[in-house]
């Protein structure tokens, strides 16, 4: 005979089981379903059922202390439960999240921010993968907080041909940006039969690029012993070159041998690690190149004679040949040593404006000196601090600071400078005679690298383009009378015309670093060393004096590798053995109060 008595009595028990799995589900699962529905309904009838039932039939039940001891427990433990659920809500809706991890990676990077921000037209991602990767949905969610015209969508290949057949794809977890009709691989998510994240670094170069009408072309020269281009090369910057094309610049060797002169595409050429001296042709077409307009970032190593002491004269820039000495110590604490300058000083400029107290170190570093003249305007860029000093004897054993022959800090490792260039001229000002003198008098020993390797120990040492500007010629065909004061203003207004075209002033910017291993693909991804290379080349080759930030970071990789023995032993007791001994513990304290 059916008790209903006793159903009743525990009605909340089904009641409250079904509710909740109910509640779970539909939050759970995307779209309702009819027995999700019916689960809550069914559960909450038997839970509304069982305190009418309490409520009639129990009513000395409420009056119980135990039971008005469980009620209030229940009551605030609900309380509880929707106070936080409301603070949750809120703060998902209206507040920033906090991102407490080491490389800041669940918050996209200040350079993204500024990318996305300046979205001016719909930007879409289109992801071609079967289950979409919910990291992957909140790193593009952060995006689009910055910009509602940036959207993205996940497309199953198999179910939607068309729009697979539209973008080509030929991988399944193929990334595709699409910007104004144009349209780009970003990245493939699936290699190998495994799926890897969605990379910020990838698709931030790649909206960058998409975006980008012109694409600047950047030379390295090449043939006196620079860096090789290459990946296969053990001395190579590769990653650097990579990291360039990565962000939509075309990237050139430049061998002046064999080329007649500069390419006029040229937007910015680089010398990296320069080992042998250039000739006299090559020093030429530097120097009209420079005078024309044209953009330099030198990378220059101590005791190496570049040749190139012509165009940094016009320039007012002295290469001294001490290598510099840090005394700090700080290097010894990350594995450098004191011939390995840390650098956490940077100069007022967009290059490093972001950089705040981030470390950035140069091995084997001369230092740059600068001296006034006319029309070039030289900023700090990376500046030795107080406990360095650049040392004349590379040769001592042990390197002690000689007020008669180093230099004491601070002083400039790195510098740059604009110069402002009359474009009806090829002339440039020279130095004036009221220059400053160097603090000491620069030395004229020279060590070879193979020399400075014997001394030092392998673990110390480890936009609009701009263009030739052609000379522009004026020419004036003046009336052969002059009847009215009409044309003699006129004549006179063609004349001012002419002296204005004459005195136009035209911008040719320079950078220069006392060293070139930093970028090395050992050393480019080390704390800020690709950030001052990549700024440096953005600045020379946009002429935007807005600061450039520093690149998104990667999480670094904590897996930890376990055997399966203890892959198991781990999931069987945080699955199984901790949460079985709480509900053990917890029932048996319930029957004990009993």
């Amino acid at each position: 005979m059916f008790n209903y008595r006793k159903f009743l009595r525990y009605s909340f028990i089904p009641g409250l089981i079904m509710t909740i799995a109910g509640l779970i589900a539909e939050l759970m699962i995307d779209g309702s379903s009819i027995l999700y529905i019916s689960l809550i309904i069914t559960g909450s009838i038997l839970l509304i059922i069982w305190i009418l039932y309490l409520l009639i039939n129990k009513r000395n039940f409420w009056q119980i202390r135990s039971t008005q001891t469980r009620t209030n427990a229940l009551v605030s433990t609900f309380s509880l439960i929707i106070i936080l659920g409301i603070i949750n809500l809120l703060a998902d809706r209206y507040l920033d999240s906090i991102d407490l991890t080491e490389n800041k990676i669940f918050t996209i990077s200040s350079q993204t921010q500024e990318v996305v921000k300046n979205i001016d037209d719909s930007l879409k991602v289109w992801l071609f993968v079967k289950t979409p990767n919910h990291k992957d949905k909140e790193l593009l969610e952060n995006y689009r907080r910055y910009n509602k015209k940036f959207e993205f969508k996940f497309i199953d290949p198999d179910t939607n041909l068309g729009l697979t057949k539209q973008f080509n794809v030929n991988s399944l977890g193929d990334v595709y940006i699409e910007y104004k009709g144009k349209k780009q691989l970003v990245q493939t998510l699936i290699q190998f039969n495994a799926q890897e994240p969605l990379s910020e670094i990838k698709l931030t170069n790649a909206i960058e690029k998409i975006r980008r009408n012109y694409i600047p072309t950047v030379y390295f020269l090449q043939g006196h012993g620079e860096y090789s281009l290459e990946e296969s090369h053990e001395d190579s910057i590769f990653t650097a070159v990579n990291s360039l094309k990565n962000k939509g610049y075309n990237v050139e060797p430049l061998n002046l041998i064999t080329l007649p002169k500069i390419p006029d595409d040229a937007d910015t050429i680089i010398i990296a690690g320069s080992q042998r001296k250039l000739f006299k042709q090559e020093v030429k077409a530097l120097e009209t190149y420079s005078d024309q307009g044209g953009n330099l970032l030198l990378l220059l190593n101590p005791n190496i004679e570049t040749g190139l002491e012509t165009v940094l004269e016009k320039w007012g820039v002295q290469l001294d040949n001490r290598v510099v000495i840090d005394s700090s110590g700080r290097g010894s604490l990350v594995g450098l040593g004191p011939v390995t300058p840390l650098i956490n000083n940077y100069g007022n400029h967009p290059i490093t404006k972001e950089f705040n107290n981030g470390i950035s170190f140069y091995p084997l570093a001369r230092p740059i000196d600068t001296v006034k003249v006319e029309d070039v305007e030289a900023i700090s860029l990376l500046i030795a601090g107080e406990q360095m000093w650049a040392e004349s004897n590379i040769d001592s054993k042990e390197f002690t600071f000689d007020e008669t022959q180093d230099i004491a800090g601070p002083f400039d490792l790195g510098v740059v400078l604009i110069r402002k260039i009359n474009s009806g001229t090829r002339q440039i000002p020279q130095a004036s005679s009221s220059s400053n003198k160097l603090n000491k008098d620069s030395l004229t020993t020279s060590y070879t690298e193979e020399q400075l390797g014997k001394k030092l120990s392998e673990k110390e040492v480890k936009e609009t383009p701009s263009s030739f500007l052609k000379d522009t010629e004026v020419s004036s065909t003046p009336s052969e009378t002059m009847e009215t004061d009409e044309n003699s203003s006129s004549a006179e207004e063609n004349s001012e015309n002419t002296i204005q075209k004459k005195s136009n002033v035209i911008q040719s910017r320079l950078v220069i670093i006392g060293n070139s291993m930093f970028i090395t693909n050992n050393l480019f991804n080390q704390q800020l060393n690709g950030d001052v290379f990549l700024n440096s080349v953005q600045w020379l080759v946009s002429k935007d004096d807005q600061p450039l930030l520093i690149r998104p970071k990667e999480a670094k990789n904590r897996r930890i590798n376990l055997t399966p023995l203890k892959a198991g032993l781990l999931t069987f007791l945080t699955l199984v053995f901790f949460p079985l001994g709480g509900l053990i513990a917890g029932v048996m304290t319930w029957l004990r109060r009993q």
